[in-house]
């Protein structure tokens, strides 16, 4: 198992460190490799950012737990995340070429040109402190598995995790992460189906596996337990709810900088196949396995929901493909964490800091200091992988999606205004999280919501005004 394990970790990284060849020491390549990756490239590294921990660890245990009904989160989640792809991503690109920005931040703050530094400035503070919970969010379930599947302690895995993001990322930054992406998401359905297809032929075949789960009650039933209205309608809701998770992508700023690296949008089409094609399969093999894993391991009530996959992967396999799991458990984790890592790199070499940074050394010192500030974090965290990226996720996208979505649309915020409708997003999401409601309703269908009603009220007051009174709007012209 540790051999197999090891051998793919190699890989990794000699992919990763592979990439210094190509890189041209310029602060533009180190964080959107001179827009020029290529769209296969680009579909992998952005489902593999976007498949992370959270859906090895997190969606698997939440599916052990609620059972059939996950699959709204599935159909909610990818639907949302295409419905956003057809209205920003070409026009994010577009935007960060005119910008000449090479963080989320800038191309966000400067859309339409100008000075926007208090926008910049809060938008790269949010993205530091969320990105910094999501990342360690990441390192917690790498510890988890290795924790599992070799007996080492948790904190291990965080570390082994911290430092080999931090050798690709300081080899060839963005390009690095994007190559070990693809590279890693081939590990990662690879060992998903494995599991998959081990379990249900351990099981004797479909027909035994589904009439073992209907012996688990309520296991099999459509209807998720905590919706907010009973009956259809809760469903339909709920299901809307996660659709906004889904949307939310375009509020993750870690993701979103991979179709920023696309040199035009003529790819835009062949990244957006291959992200959706590998979603969709890996997505519905992990709620099968989240599902089968219920059959072999008993709900004894204390046992730790996040822990199925790599339990079941050490029943069911041989050491070698158990090892070959913990290397997709690792993968999903790192290809997030690198991303993540980056982002916040950006953040304060581009945006937070007065004179941006140009000189590669202290761009990747800024890369090393993230990586040790999110090790932490993943050292002294209490929550399990599942809130942590929901909180994360959901944070980012209340604050930064509403903005985007409003200027792709054609809004012209002025400064002003888009930094009261990013606070205003973010704190109602918090909020609703903070009051417990966020399992009947995704809190980031609220802040979202929310920061699109702060930018678009003053429009409709104006427009209302204007209306009732035509000859005063006139005079003002």
């Amino acid at each position: 198992m540790v051999v197999s394990f090891l051998v793919c970790l190699a890989l990794f990284v000699a992919v990763g460190v592979s990439s210094v060849f190509k890189s041209r020491g310029t602060k533009q390549d180190y964080y959107l490799a001179s827009s020029s990756i290529n769209p296969l490239l680009v579909g992998l590294s952005a489902v593999a950012t976007n498949n992370s921990g959270y859906m090895f660890i997190g969606v698997i245990g939440y599916t052990y737990v609620a059972g059939l009904s996950s699959i709204w989160l599935m159909f909610g989640w990818i639907l949302g995340d295409y419905v956003a792809s057809i209205y920003v991503h070409s026009r994010l690109r577009e935007a960060t070429q005119r910008t000449g920005a090479v963080s989320y931040a800038g191309v966000l703050s400067n859309w339409y040109g100008g000075n926007n530094t208090h926008l910049a400035r809060l938008i790269a503070i949010i993205s530091l402190v969320f990105l910094l919970a999501y990342a360690g969010a990441q390192l917690v379930a790498g510890g988890k598995a290795l924790h599992v599947l070799l007996g080492w302690p948790s904190y291990s895995g965080a570390i082994i995790g911290a430092v080999l993001v931090a050798v690709y990322c300081l080899a060839g930054g963005i390009r690095a992460s994007i190559w070990t992406d693809a590279a890693q998401s081939v590990v990662m359905i690879v060992a998903m189906a494995v599991l998959m297809i081990v379990a249900v032929l351990a099981q004797g075949g479909v027909g035994s596996v589904v009439s073992s789960m209907g012996e688990i009650e309520g296991f099999l039933s459509w209807t998720p337990k905590d919706v907010l209205f009973p009956g259809f309608f809760g469903v339909v809701v709920f299901a809307v709810s996660w659709m906004f998770a889904g949307f939310s992508v375009i509020g993750q700023p870690h993701i979103m900088v991979r179709f920023m690296t696309l040199g035009s949008n003529k790819k835009m089409n062949r990244a957006r196949l291959w992200y959706y094609l590998w979603f969709i399969i890996f997505y519905a093999m992990a709620i099968a396995v989240g599902m089968l894993a219920r059959i072999y391991i008993i709900d004894t009530g204390s046992f730790d929901a996040e822990l199925a996959l790599p339990t079941m992967a050490q029943e069911l396999l041989p050491p070698y493909l158990a090892g070959l799991m913990l290397a997709g458990i690792f993968a999903a984790t790192m290809s997030t964490a690198d991303s993540l890592v980056l982002s916040c790199s950006a953040a304060i070499t581009h945006d937070l800091i007065p004179h941006a940074i140009e000189k590669t050394w202290l761009i990747k010192l800024a890369t090393v200091v993230i990586t040790l500030i999110a090790l932490c974090w993943a050292l002294l965290n209490t929550q399990s992988v599942f809130n942590m990226v929901i909180m994360s996720w959901s944070a980012l996208a209340s604050g930064f999606a509403p903005l985007l979505l409003a200027q792709c649309l054609g809004a012209r915020p002025s400064q002003r205004l888009a930094v009261s409708a990013v606070c205003s997003g973010l704190a109602s999401a918090l909020i609703w999280r903070f009051l417990g409601w966020q399992g009947a309703l995704y809190e980031g269908m609220i802040g979202i919501l929310v920061g699109l009603l702060v930018i678009y009220m003053p429009t409709f007051f104006q427009a209302y005004f204007r209306a009732i009174r035509p000859d005063s709007a006139d005079k003002s012209m």
